[in-house]
């Protein structure tokens, strides 16, 4: 037993395979799976998120799946607060921890801790969500009045970080990027006796397992998920409405696009998102991290 690593971290893109390789080493280890993904931390997203089924779930204890409403933001704040305690929870209980997902900044905050910035005003937090929604292209613009040099840092496409920068600004005076050079949190885990794995499998073999998981999840009730989404009238600038899929089958619901264009922009959408993570953990992430080639 007193060989065993401290923790498990198994990252890198969707569809990569990462939870094949974590419930092997579960089972080799004598270990519980942890989600780090922040899309399949939402109830009602079990299939277009791809969350662990039954037979995974025999197989191994399994946390933070599916246990927020998708009504609320989950931030990676939370996720760390639960990580505090969940840890220490599972290796008292004989356990090692297996974190695995595609969510690079939980595995940021993880191994680095995170800045101490105050919670935004919810009537600022409120405005810039509705501005967002509304005219999304004058983000960047607005941040560049307040913030240059953090507007700089930022594309005018990435809604989410532009939001976030003008919520903290609007509510602080304070540049987000000041906040974050400020004294961080304390880490949960430091970098003794990990084992870190990137799974990243070749390019072609990433693309046809996205291809194939779609399709699965179409046929095993991912329009029926959306369609469920719909009823309960929640807002689009929510994250679990933003979830890859969610988007494209509206519009098939809506009657505003046919099935097979919905599923070939969630398609793409699910290859440019498996992209845009490479290129993070490549250059993100810290040293001691091994790569892991899935090839089926």
């Amino acid at each position: 037993m007193s060989d065993r690593p401290f923790a498990i971290l198994i990252a890198g893109p969707t569809a990569s395979g990462k939870s094949s390789l974590a419930l092997e080493l579960a089972e080799r280890h004598g270990g519980a799976v942890v989600n780090a993904d922040a899309s399949q931390v939402y109830s009602g997203l079990k299939v277009l998120t791809a969350r662990p089924g039954k037979g995974e779930l025999d197989r191994a204890p399994h946390y933070l799946y599916g246990h927020v409403d998708p009504a609320h933001a989950y931030s990676v704040a939370q996720w760390l607060r639960e990580m505090r305690s969940l840890i220490p929870e599972i290796r008292d209980a004989g356990n090692v921890p297996i974190l695995t997902g595609g969510t690079g900044l939980y595995f940021k905050a993880l191994l680095e801790g995170l800045s101490d910035i105050p919670e935004p005003d919810p009537a600022i937090r409120n405005y810039w969500r509705d501005f967002a929604a509304q005219t999304p292209q004058k983000l960047h613009g607005e941040l560049a009045r307040r913030d240059d040099e953090g507007a700089r840092k930022l594309r005018p496409s990435d809604v989410q970080r532009l939001v976030r920068a003008l919520e903290v600004f609007d509510s602080t005076g304070v540049p987000l990027s000041q906040w974050q050079e400020r004294r961080l949190e304390a880490p949960v885990l430091q970098d003794e006796n990990l084992l870190k794995f990137i799974v990243e499998p070749p390019r072609a073999v990433l693309h046809e397992r996205i291809e194939r998981r779609f399709d699965e999840m179409i046929q095993h009730g991912a329009i029926e998920e959306v369609e469920a989404l719909l009823k309960r009238g929640l807002a689009d600038n929510l994250p679990a409405m933003k979830a890859i899929g969610v988007r494209e089958l509206k519009a098939y619901l809506n009657g505003e696009i046919e099935l097979p264009v919905a599923v070939e922009r969630a398609k793409t959408a699910t290859r440019q998102y498996a992209k845009r993570q490479s290129t993070w953990f490549r250059n993100q992430v810290g040293e001691g991290w091994k790569r892991h080639e899935l090839q089926t």
